[in-house]
């Protein structure tokens, strides 16, 4: 009987990330690459459970995506952000590994290479 009660277990979790996982798909956006959803919906699922909206709203959810999106940004896109909020995000993403991210020079480096 314990195999039977495991493998119900396992189930049910496989079916809770199914899920998930559909759930999140709706946040895609059309030009996010395979690799960038996968890193921002991994980024989206692990903080789902602490940004679901109320039953009176909030906004919860669009706080949750709007961080996920800075991350992105940041990540893969190179944008820069107010110092607190990218800790905010950067720490939120501590453990999420994505390879082959791209090298992005600023304008303080742009500047500093010119002036040499």
């Amino acid at each position: 009987m314990v195999g039977g009660e495991a493998a119900a277990a396992v189930e049910e979790l496989v079916s809770g990330v199914r899920q998930a996982t559909d759930f999140a798909e709706q946040f895609r956006s059309y030009s996010e690459s395979e690799k960038q959803w996968k890193a921002r919906m991994e980024f989206i699922l692990r903080h789902l459970p602490d940004y679901r909206d109320p039953p009176d709203g909030g906004g919860r959810l669009d706080q949750l995506l709007s961080l996920s999106m800075v991350w992105a940004n940041h990540l893969f896109l190179g944008c820069s952000y107010n110092k607190d909020l990218l800790d905010k995000v950067m720490e939120m993403a501590d453990g999420i590994e994505v390879e082959d991210l791209p090298q992005f020079t600023n304008r303080s480096e742009l500047m500093k290479k010119h002036q040499s």
